[in-house]
């Protein structure tokens, strides 16, 4: 159980990863083995069961910037090495950016056969994978309005859809915990999108004004592409109630939909670089992930 709660702590990724302790307790153990908030896609390995490193054999990465109107955010791309064109699969972050377990997802897909992309959704606040603690990651995120970060993702798929390597009709989109909520909300808007894959993200996230006035439940009806839900049974902020919910929502409104949801499994239970993960629910995702993206895209 966790002993002291906050209102912030229900949708962050410690809330799964205390194992028994207090936060108090969690976070002096990741100081004691040299392990904080910052570097932590690389030194989590300290406190995590299993990293996953996915290495660049037969591929092809890049590190590249996309102007806007009003800057430059950086992304990471990784395809096969091999004949091109292939179908596009962007990958929107958790809450800490363009950090090494994402670039690592983007390898995977590649491995697989997929152009892969992914950016840096807080290049406007200097980023989140410097700061020290989850309040002040929290604090930047949590100001970002949901219609920039749409914006930004209008701007990754037309730069998908105009690269050579990539097939342009074939665009599909998957997102981790905050990213696998914007992945609902882009693909109630870009009905071009051919699938989409959304991993544990909230379902009925808290409404806040200039920020965010609706969550994926409420526009369930508009979202014309092909839905994967991953969750899990024990994600202590998004209650399996929510996740039945969406299914029923988009069904009902004859769209094609499927939400598992894994038995003891936590929140960010596919996130090998922290305690929530758990393995086997982690791999029967990632299947469910590849064979969804190969059956729409």
């Amino acid at each position: 159980m966790i002993d002291d709660k906050d209102d912030n702590l229900i949708d962050d990724w410690l809330a799964n990863a205390y194992e028994g302790m207090s936060r108090r307790q969690f976070l002096a153990k990741m100081t004691a083995t040299g392990v904080g908030l910052y570097g932590f896609a690389a030194a989590a390995g300290a406190i995590a069961g299993e990293i996953i490193s996915t290495d660049t054999t037969n591929l092809i990465v890049n590190n590249r910037t996309l102007p806007t109107s009003d800057i430059s955010f950086p992304i990471y791309e990784a395809y096969p090495n091999t004949n091109a064109p292939f179908p596009a699969i962007i990958v929107l972050p958790e809450i800490f950016g363009m950090h090494e377990h994402i670039k690592d997802v983007c390898r995977r897909f590649a491995k697989e056969g997929f152009f892969a992309v992914t950016f840096e959704p807080y290049i406007r606040e200097g980023g989140v994978q410097h700061l020290s603690d989850i309040t002040s990651v929290r604090k930047i995120a949590d100001a970002v309005p949901d219609a920039r970060v749409m914006a930004d993702i209008d701007r990754l798929f037309d730069y998908c859809k105009s690269n050579s390597v990539v097939k342009s009709e074939s665009i599909g989109m998957t997102g981790f915990c905050r990213g696998g909520m914007y992945t609902l909300l882009y693909c109630s808007q870009n009905t071009n999108i051919k699938a989409a894959v959304s991993w544990y993200g909230q379902i009925r996230p808290k409404l806040i004004p200039g920020i965010r006035s609706y969550g994926p439940i409420d526009v369930a009806s508009k979202i014309k592409a092909p839905v994967l839900g991953l969750y899990g049974e024990d994600d202590l902020g998004i209650p399996v109630s929510d996740v039945r919910d969406m299914e029923k929502a988009m069904k009902e409104a004859g769209k094609i939909a499927e939400f598992v949801i894994y038995p003891k499994a936590p929140h960010a239970f596919f996130a090998d670089y922290r305690p929530s993960y758990r393995s086997e629910p982690a791999k029967d995702a990632w299947k469910r992930c590849i064979s969804w993206f190969r059956k729409y895209i």
